[in-house]
């Protein structure tokens, strides 16, 4: 992390850059390298301020605070950056995720013509669907199934992880496929 600092109206000394290099170190555990920050810090009379310009390689982020004290105003322009570095990692993370999620999570579904099975024949497919396959219950796949006009449901078991099929059965019961 390469910190440049600013001082207007005020003496920067070691104090300020050690206690503002050390509350950085929360921001830096959520970017990745290499993050350029620029500290300005000013006096005007009673009024200290503290503004924060970090670059990173996903963007920048900004914090400004105003208060009668120089530690408080750095303190509180830190904790509002690290607030925004969290949000932005979660975001990435859970872009990532999501894109992971939705790479290999599409079954096709097709319907095949019931005359055309058994003639040594390739099958003849009527109708071609892709169906996508989310987290969820058991209970939200029920319910799934209630509004779904197949008589089945394809989803991620949210306890277990595991790709499981609910379906109706003929006596209106519903069935369970889950792999061992």
């Amino acid at each position: 992390m390469n910190i440049d600092y600013v001082a207007r109206n005020l003496e920067l000394d070691t104090k300020i850059r050690e206690f503002t290099a050390d509350k950085l170190q929360k921001v830096g555990k959520f970017l990745d390298d290499p993050v350029e920050v620029r500290v300005t810090v000013e006096q005007e009379k009673h009024r200290c301020s503290a503004d924060l310009h970090i670059t990173h390689r996903f963007g920048i982020i900004q914090a400004n605070e105003e208060t009668d004290d120089i530690f408080d105003a750095v303190n509180l322009a830190v904790d509002k950056a690290e607030k925004q570095a969290r949000r932005s990692r979660n975001k990435f993370r859970d872009k990532r995720r999501k894109a992971d999620r939705n790479n290999g999570s599409h079954w096709p579904v097709e319907v095949v013509d019931e005359a055309s099975v058994g003639l040594g024949t390739e099958p003849r497919i009527v109708e071609s669907n892709v169906l996508s396959i989310k987290p969820m219950s058991l209970d939200e796949a029920a319910i799934q199934l209630e509004e779904s006009d197949y008589g089945f449901v394809v989803f991620r078991n949210a306890t277990n992880d595991q790709v499981n099929v609910l379906y109706r059965r003929k006596d209106k019961n519903y069935g369970l496929i889950s792999p061992e």
